[in-house]
């Protein structure tokens, strides 16, 4: 009997997913520890392996479809003596329909209005898009009906280029685009990007751009969805506040050199100043246990363990790998497993619980020039600590002029759970751990 192959789920919270890519064919015998595909989570792509032996019989779910949900079927696999007469009445479980169903196309409107232009993500350095110059469709004939005939596969493929079939004229029986005419269309299966104006759109449910300027479309992965949604729903639904402190650095950055130039002899370490706010945080998060916290209706969580997530801005999106136990963990150690991880999140090679379940977050722009800023909540986490760069500016010491090299930290709090003297009392202990750098080694 069939064998039939579902979308895993390759996380605790994973929904649904993108298959971004097969690695077999139909026809192909495969061997179970065979990778078959490549998954594309909101933080990561992942490889799946095969469980069972067998040939492929049947993919059902084409390459780059956006938004399968976990335990569809994506494909069937045919046991030992079965041939593709066996598939004949087989029940995929989706009752003879598409395992996704073909994204709507939309219907040509008299009043076109514009898209939205894409944002950046908050932590990520902007990325420059290029435009794709798309070949030009071939044009319909229109014969007093405005149906668009096409096949499902069509549809999709088109959905997920940009392309609009009702401009199109399909090579199919009766005028039906069929699979090669989008092929044709985007001449290679490059994704289109188009430039264009507002007025040469067709209406889409959007909030309007400015009329008549250019853009550059740039589809969004699952990754910016997911961090779209969720950030909206931290906004919308937690009681943001904030507080600043200013921490003086120079105590620290002159031990950083020290450690550094001790660690260079045998290249077992490179400390950056990143390290040090991770362990100060985890140091302050322990003597402050109520701010390492989350909220529920029912109770106010308060972890025994600090494990901080960590912002990293990758390719079109940021994610936060998390140091567990960070404030068990030494300098060296917290910058040899930061390297690590964030070395793995640019490959997209970090699994699921190396950047789950964090208790607290720390996003650091001080690299980008940014003196300071407020940075949204991660739910279900209680609060966030935004980092600036560090400065020399003007400052007073015993009553003396001074200049000094300071660093802009605002704690974003959620008012619920970490109130104004928590939040204050946080920040006042990684205060003193910051300009006190050598209580990080007791």
């Amino acid at each position: 009997m069939p064998i039939s192959i579902t979308m895993p789920a390759l996380s605790p919270t994973m929904e649904e997913g993108t298959l971004a890519k097969w690695l077999v064919k139909e026809g192909q015998a495969i061997s179970s520890g065979d990778v078959i595909a490549e998954i594309e989570t909101d933080k990561a792509t992942m490889e799946v392996e095969a469980i069972d032996d067998g040939t492929v019989g049947k993919l059902l779910v084409a390459e780059g479809t956006e938004g399968v949900k976990v335990n569809t079927v994506i494909a069937v696999l045919l046991e030992e003596g079965e041939d593709a007469g066996a598939l004949s009445g087989f029940d995929t479980g989706v009752a003879a329909k598409p395992a996704v169903a073909p994204a709507p196309v939309p219907t040509p409107q008299a009043e076109p209005s514009a898209v939205p232009a894409p944002q950046a993500a908050p932590a990520a350095a902007p990325v420059a898009e290029q435009p794709v110059t798309a070949p030009a469709p071939r044009l319909a004939a229109v014969s007093g009906s405005d149906r668009v005939v096409a096949s499902p596969l069509a549809r999709r493929m088109a959905a997920q280029s940009g392309l609009d079939l009702a401009s199109m004229a399909g090579s199919g029986p009766g005028g039906r685009i069929v699979k090669a005419d989008i092929e044709s269309a985007l001449s290679g299966g490059a994704p289109v990007q188009r430039a264009a104006t507002a007025a040469a759109l067709p209406q889409r449910a959007a909030a309007p751009i400015q009329p008549g300027a250019a853009y550059v479309e740039v589809p969004n992965n699952t990754m910016r969805k997911v961090i779209a949604r969720r950030l909206t729903e931290s906004k919308q639904l937690v009681p943001h506040f904030y507080m600043t402190v200013d921490c003086d650095i120079d105590k620290l950055m002159a031990m950083r050199k020290e450690l550094n130039e001790r660690g260079a002899k045998d290249a077992a370490f490179k400390l950056s100043v990143n390290d040090f706010i991770i362990r100060a945080a985890a140091l302050a998060l322990k003597k402050v246990p109520s701010a390492n916290a989350s909220w529920t209706d029912a109770a106010t969580l308060r972890y025994t363990s600090v494990d901080i997530s960590v912002a990293v801005a990758v390719a079109n999106g940021l994610i936060t790998p998390v140091v567990r136990n960070a404030d068990q963990k030494g300098l060296a150690e917290i910058s040899n497993e930061m390297k690590d991880l964030a070395g793995r999140a640019h490959e997209g090679k970090l699994l699921p619980e190396e950047y789950q379940g964090g208790t607290f977050s720390i996003s650091n722009l001080g690299m980008y020039g940014i003196k300071e800023f407020a940075a949204v909540i991660n739910p279900p986490q209680g609060a966030i600590l935004a980092v600036g760069k560090g400065e020399q500016r003007p400052v007073v010491k015993d009553g003396a002029l001074s200049i000094a090299t300071m660093m802009s930290c605002t704690l974003s709090c959620d008012h619920r759970v970490v109130d104004g003297a928590i939040g204050a009392e946080l920040l006042q202990a990684f205060k003193g751990f910051i300009e006190d750098p050598v209580t990080m080694l007791l």
